[in-house]
C-alpha cells in the first residue's frame, strides 16, 4: 500500500529510513532494521576511518539487504569516510551538517544513491540541481542538531519546491506520524529515537529507559545562544548549560563543556551528566521491541488509520 519511489530508489520494502546518530547507529541497528525493511544506517560521526569500515563489513554480515552510512560533513574524518563508502560500494549516503555538493559526482561514479538532510527550502533546491536521489526534510521536533522550521510546515514547503522525493524526519514516532507525513506530500519517514528503543540498538539501557520514562516537556533545546541548537531531554547536564547561556559564558567555554557528553549518556549510561539527544516524540515511545516490529507495526497502524478515515469519509 505505502509503496513509493523512496522504496524504488533505494530498493527497500517500506520507505523507513533509521536516523544516522552518532554512537548509537551501528551495525546490530543497521541491520536490523534493512532486515525488517527498512534503510538502516550506521553513523560515521567523528569515527576514524577503520572504525566504520568495520561497521560496514558487520553489517554486511548479517543483511544482505540495503544499507547506508550517514557522513557529517563538518567531522575532520568526513573526507576519509567519503573515500571509504566509495571503496566499500556502500549503497547509499545520507549526509548533514554540511553541504555535500562537491562530493555527489563521486558518489554517483560508484553507484552510491545520495540523500542529503536539509532544514530549508533554499539548501533543497540547489542539491536537487546538483544531483541528489532524495532529499530528507528534517523538522525542528527532532533529536540532537536542529534547524528552526516544524517538519509540518517544511515538509511541503521542500515538496514544492522540487521534483524528487522528500523523506519527512523529525516527530515521527507511529503510523499516525507516517500517514501524516505521506498526506504531506513525503514518499517517507526517517525516524531516530523510535529505533533508539528497539532490541538491536547497541546504546546503554540507561539510556533507553530516559527515553522510556520521558513525558511531553522533557524534549527541550540547547544552544540557541550559539547558533547550534541541540534537542536533548531535561537533566542536570542540560539545565547546567542553559544557566550558563543565560549568564553569556563565551561558546567556547560551552563548547567545551559538551565535550564527550553523548557517548557519556549513550555508551556510559550516565543520565544526569550526559547528553541525552531525543526527539519530541520521546514522550509517544513506552516499550523497547525488535526493528522489524516496529516497523512492522508503524505499517499496521498506517493503514488501519487510512482505512477508518475512508469509511468516515464513506459514511459521510
Amino acid at each position: 500500500m505505502f509503496n513509493t519511489r523512496v522504496c524504488e530508489i533505494l530498493n527497500i520494502k517500506y520507505p523507513i529510513i533509521q536516523g544516522g546518530m552518532a554512537w548509537v547507529a551501528t551495525h546490530s541497528l543497521a541491520g536490523a532494521v534493512s532486515n525488517g525493511g527498512g534503510l538502516g544506517i550506521i553513523a560515521a560521526g567523528n569515527a576514524p576511518k577503520d572504525v566504520i569500515r568495520e561497521e560496514i563489513r558487520k553489517t554486511k554480515e548479517i543483511t544482505d539487504k540495503p544499507f547506508g552510512v550517514n557522513i557529517m560533513l563538518m567531522s575532520p574524518s568526513a573526507e576519509d569516510i567519503i573515500e571509504l563508502v566509495c571503496e566499500e560500494r556502500v549503497p547509499v549516503v545520507t549526509t548533514g551538517a554540511g553541504n555535500p555538493g562537491k562530493y555527489i559526482r563521486k558518489f554517483k561514479e560508484y553507484g552510491i544513491k545520495v540523500l542529503p538532510v536539509v532544514p530549508s527550502v533554499a539548501l533543497a533546491k540547489r542539491l536537487e540541481k546538483e544531483g541528489v536521489d532524495a532529499l530528507i526534510a528534517e523538522g525542528t521536533e527532532a533529536g540532537g542538531h536542529i534547524g528552526e522550521q516544524t517538519t509540518m510546515c517544511l515538509v511541503p514547503q521542500v515538496i514544492d519546491a522540487v521534483d524528487i522525493p522528500v523523506i519527512a524526519a523529525g516527530g515521527i514516532a507511529d503510523g499516525r506520524g507516517f500517514l501524516a507525513a505521506l498526506s504531506l506530500g513525503a514518499e517517507g519517514i526517517q525516524m531516530g529515537t523510535r529505533f533508539v528503543c528497539s532490541t538491536e540498538c547497541s546504546t546503554h539501557e540507561n539510556y533507553k529507559e530516559a527515553i522510556l520514562k520521558a513525558k511531553d516537556r522533557d524534549a527541550i533545546v540547547t544552544g540557541r545562544s550559539t547558533g547550534y541548537p541541540v534537542r536533548v531531554l531535561k537533566n542536570k547536564f542540560a539545565k547546567e548549560y542553559l544557566k550558563l547561556e543565560k549568564e553569556g559564558v563565551p561558546f567556547e567555554k560551552l563548547e567545551n563543556l559538551g565535550v564527550g557528553r553523548l557517548r557519556k549518556a549513550v555508551v556510559d549510561g550516565d543520565i544526569p551528566n550526559g547528553s541525552l539527544m531525543a526527539g519530541q516524540i520521546a514522550g509517544m515511545i513506552h516499550d523497547i521491541k525488535p526493528c522489524q516490529g516496529i516497523i512492522e507495526d508503524i505499517v499496521r497502524e498506517a493503514e488501519e488509520q487510512l482505512n477508518m478515515l475512508l469509511k468516515r469519509n464513506g459514511e459521510e
